[in-house]
């Protein structure tokens, strides 16, 4: 099972040194850039959740197109 985790900056090195002592556990820290990307992804999988719910009208592919 994988986890995402979000620790304040000045306890980072204890919890991974907590996470690395457990032999079960394989830790590794995500980069900004990777941290972005998961989070921008998890945003549009919520939202295209709402639009198939019906809670949120989705916008025409050929407009999106035109904004551009």
């Amino acid at each position: 099972m994988k986890f995402v985790l979000d620790v304040k900056e000045n306890k980072v090195e204890m919890l991974m040194a907590l996470l690395n002592d457990l032999p079960y556990v394989k830790a590794k820290p995500l980069t900004p850039y990777k941290a972005k990307v998961l989070e921008d992804i998890k945003d549009a999988v919520d939202e295209l959740n709402l639009v198939l719910a019906g809670k949120l009208e989705a916008r025409n592919a050929d407009d999106l197109l035109n904004e551009l």
